[in-house]
């Protein structure tokens, strides 16, 4: 596994507010964590920290990070980046200090390699179910990737957990050995997609009658109370009407 150097500062004002002020001087606000100890507060490069992320493949690396100040560098990990929903800038990193002789767990991306026979040749579709591997190990035996030759995958068939080639002297397997990886399915016949469209077609002007039906239904309730309220409304008309009459037939 390359080890990466990466320099920081030390971070003082806290909150959202100090925390966007920094950001917008290009740097962000992150966090050193370690056993024992709180967490420390430090701030880093965005641009530094960007580049370095994309010189690997994955975020599983171990970074000498030397803060200002400090006089040995600390041997961490990435723990957790957040970036912003909208423009993925790096808003806050959370690093993890480690050591070299004590094993850690570890998400470990799966490549596919090879073309799939059930593919080039039965005109299957290949697909990518578990995309990375849960293991134990110790820091200076991670790796970017693990990887999972599928040429010999025919429609039908699939690779396993089990199927991935690993060191077992370095790696223990945490994730369910018979959790499929990869698969080759049959293609969809036009019969099946014709099926499909046509239940869909018909499922569709069934959930439109109901509804009409409950909006006359309800519109008919309406139109019942709106009638009844009419009737209501005409019988005070009608005493009114008689009530001149008796005053004219008193006067006289």
């Amino acid at each position: 596994m390359k080890e990466t150097k990466l320099t920081a500062k030390s971070r003082e004002a806290k909150g959202s507010a100090s925390a966007g002020r920094l950001r917008r001087t290009g740097w962000f606000p992150a966090v050193v964590y370690g056993e024992g100890r709180p967490g420390l507060d430090i701030q880093l490069n965005e641009h530094d920290f960007v580049m370095m992320l994309r010189s690997h493949r994955s975020e599983n690396m171990i970074l000498d990070l030397a803060v200002e100040g400090r006089d040995k560098p600390f041997k961490v990990m990435l723990k957790a980046i957040q970036h912003h929903p909208m423009t993925g800038r790096v808003l806050h990193v959370d690093f993890y200090e480690i050591s070299m002789t004590r094993k850690i767990e570890i998400e470990v991306p799966v490549k596919l390699t090879g073309i799939p026979t059930g593919v080039a040749n039965e005109g299957g579709i290949l697909e990518h179910v578990l995309r990375t591997l849960t293991v134990q190990c110790l820091p200076a035996d991670m790796v970017e990737e693990f990887e999972l030759d599928v040429t010999d995958l025919h429609v039908g068939k699939t690779l396993r957990v089990r199927d991935v080639k690993v060191d077992a002297a370095k790696y223990k397997m945490m994730s369910d050995p018979d959790q499929v990886v990869a698969a080759v399915a049959a293609p969809r016949t036009e019969e099946e997609e014709k099926a499909e469209a046509e239940a869909a077609t018909a499922a569709g002007p069934e959930v439109l009658t109901e509804k009409k039906e409950e909006e006359g239904e309800e519109g008919a309730e309406k139109g019942k109370e709106a009638k009844g309220a009419g009737k209501e409304a005409k019988a005070p008309a009608k005493e009114g009407a008689k009530a001149p009459a008796a005053e004219k037939k008193e006067k006289k």
